[in-house]
């Protein structure tokens, strides 16, 4: 190890330890990482190797490093921070929709791939002192909306819903927590956008969150509004709605079931675009550590047409999406867990790949879509500390 390694090791020992008496305070700092890897294979076995559509899971016949993640969370007095590095072929779906920004001879330009793409999370915050505590924080957070996670273990599924690859990944701005009770919290939040480390327009997005938790029960209810169209887009500056709901319960100790809801709209130059989707969740302990999960949702997306045209999509090229999901989730540790998983997705028009697939997938060349629907078998293993 040199001597950089040997400092930065020992800088998160310091800090993951309380400090002596007669040293500063460098408060407490708890690290976290998980390795997530699969090899799937797709019934129709499609010759450019992809599973279409499927956001992190999305290549056939391969051993695949899905994510490595590494950070960590640090407090001290009133003040947090967080952090989360990945490397892996998740990154590259994650910020698919990343805006990229042009630079000048005198300021360098933004983009995913040279910028962002190794980073998860980043946030730092502040506990202000107000009756129970107001927690203000600022960075890049993981998006309050919907009811899934980035992290594998946290779902029973190795793959995500198509609400989970629609909806956006994450946002950058600052949001405010405060606890109205021991079990109810608001948080209300001002960002960029959606998917939007760097903005794309002039335009600020903001929620509001309402959430609930107990032993057994628990949910959140969430709006979300701002302008998400880019600059110059053919729809305008439209002002985009967004109501995100889900609810999960556990009976038992056993068996938990789970419903997410969400639906939007806009009004822009071509009428109004809109969708509604909803997933379904159910997980039952078998035996010892076993789990047997279950899932199925669909996603429909309607267009803005009018005399002027069409409005392009916001999510899919086809009306709509749905898919299938049964997963054998065997955790033998408390920080192992190996899921064995069967999917169905299919689709209103052509947007898989099936057999001999004509194209290069290149810009002048992509590859062309010829399926409605496909099956894949994954199996997926994921460690965390």
């Amino acid at each position: 190890m040199n001597l950089r390694g040997a400092g930065a090791l020992l800088a998160v020992v310091l800090a993951a330890h309380p400090a002596a008496a007669s040293g500063p305070d460098l408060g407490r700092f708890a690290p976290t990482g998980y390795v997530e890897g699969f090899f799937q294979y797709n019934l129709g076995a499609p010759s450019n190797g992809i599973t279409h559509y499927r956001g992190f899971d999305n290549r056939h016949a391969s051993f695949t490093l899905a994510n490595v993640a590494l950070g960590g969370d640090w407090e001290r007095g009133a003040a947090s921070a967080r952090i989360v590095l990945q490397i892996g072929h998740t990154p590259n779906t994650y910020y698919l929709a990343e805006p990229s920004l042009p630079g000048a001879p005198g300021t360098s330009a933004s983009n995913a791939e040279t910028t962002w793409k190794y980073l998860q999370e980043a946030h730092v915050g502040y506990r202000i002192p107000i009756d129970r505590g107001l927690t203000v924080k600022a960075g890049l957070f993981l998006s309050p909306i919907g009811i899934e996670g980035m992290a594998v273990k946290d779902n029973g599924h190795f793959s995500r819903s198509n609400l989970f690859f629609g909806l956006p990944f994450y946002h950058t701005g600052v949001r405010a927590t405060y606890p109205l009770s021991p079990r109810f919290k608001l948080t209300l939040a001002a960002y960029n956008g959606w998917n939007s480390v760097v903005d794309n327009n002039t335009e600020k997005s903001v929620s509001a969150q309402l959430a609930y938790e107990n032993e057994r029960l628990s949910g959140a209810l969430l709006y979300f509004g701002g302008v998400e169209r880019g600059e110059g887009a053919p729809e305008g500056r439209p002002f985009r709605h967004l109501v995100d709901a889900w609810a999960r319960a556990t009976w038992f100790d056993r068996l938990t079931l789970a419903l997410h809801g969400d639906v939007g709209f806009e009004v822009n130059h071509f009428g109004r675009s809109g969708w509604a989707a909803a997933a379904l969740y159910a997980r039952l302990r078998a035996v010892g550590p076993v789990h047997l999960g279950a899932r199925g949702d669909v996603f429909r997306e309607w267009r803005a047409r009018s005399a002027r045209g069409e409005a392009s999509a916001i999510f899919w090229p086809v009306p709509w999406m749905a898919s299938g999901t049964f997963t054998v989730d065997v955790r033998p540790r408390d920080d192992l867990a190996v899921m064995l998983e069967l999917r169905h997705d299919a689709a209103a028009g052509d947007v898989f790949f099936r057999g001999a697939v004509r194209g290069a997938g290149t810009p002048d060349d992509p590859f062309v879509p010829n399926a409605r629907a496909q099956t894949s078998i994954t199996l997926g293993a994921t460690a965390w500390f």
